[in-house]
């Protein structure tokens, strides 16, 4: 597929009502309803029905259930994929799922590889195997969920068929205000290293557990450029992407080229 030229993103940084689906999906569908501009796709925090949340076994919910349903409608509605990461119950035990829902209904996931052991987070959830990459508009994208921020060898950039396997790489969190340098560090790297845009989007204020959240959603270019930085407000923002900017810079400056091959066990 042919890339489209530009790429239209909103930032969804919200607080969360805490266990609460019916209201975090009421709420919302309230924000994105306020949205005028159309977007390409829209990103949601992690859990963003729950709350960054252990309790899986009162929360959790199969495939194409109440959050699924909801995404596919939102997506049709608003004509825009839509994505963000739930609590779902598979066959092989409960996972911390992204979903990747498109405005004609079909949904992918990606399961979080690397679970946030200092909540026991690997104690309740099953960890991801694999790693997609999802297709909008002919750009290629990698999503990640928070933690995975921490492990660069997971999220890297590797050639598929002498091309770069993504164009844009990007990050679902709740991530504590107490470790926000790291995060602030960590998103642009991903971007420098990758040769891609790189977006994270986080949640704002104090989860039931007293957790406190700050947000900082961001997004950069492939060079480490800040294009949007959300400070601690609990709103939507928009970043434009440019295809043809990104493959001129990759042309320019291939260090992908000179990367180290590798394999993940």
């Amino acid at each position: 597929m042919i890339k489209s030229p530009k790429l239209s993103i909103a930032l969804v940084q919200t607080d969360l009502y805490w266990k609460d689906k019916v209201a975090n999906l009421a709420m919302l569908e309230e924000k994105l309803w306020g949205m005028v501009e159309q977007v390409d796709l829209i990103i949601l925090p992690e859990m963003f029905p729950t709350g960054f949340s252990m309790d899986a076994e009162e929360l959790a919910e199969p495939m194409n259930l109440t959050v699924c349903r909801w995404l596919r409608q939102m997506a049709s509605q608003k004509k825009a994929y839509i994505t963000g990461s739930a609590i779902i119950k598979t066959e092989e035990g409960f996972v911390n799922r992204l979903l990747w829902v498109s405005p004609e209904g079909m949904i992918q996931h990606y399961d979080k590889r690397h679970l946030f052991r200092m909540a026991e987070e690997e104690q309740t959830f099953a960890a991801g195997q694999r790693q997609p990459i999802f297709e909008l508009n002919g750009w290629r994208v990698c999503p990640q969920v928070c933690y995975d921020m921490r492990f660069p060898v997971w999220s890297r950039n590797r050639t598929l068929d002498g091309k770069l396997a993504y164009d844009l790489i990007f990050y679902v969190a709740s991530w504590p205000a107490a470790r926000i340098s790291a995060w602030d560090a960590l998103l642009p790297a991903r971007a420098i290293e990758n040769l891609a845009y790189s977006i994270g989007v986080n949640r704002v204020k104090a989860d039931g557990n007293g957790v406190m959240y700050n947000g900082h959603s961001a997004a950069y270019d492939y060079k480490g450029n800040q294009l949007e930085y959300m400070g601690e407000e609990d709103k939507i923002a928009l970043v434009h992407l440019d295809a043809e900017e990104l493959e001129a810079f990759r042309q320019k400056f291939p260090a992908w080229m000179d990367s180290d091959d590798f394999l993940i066990k």
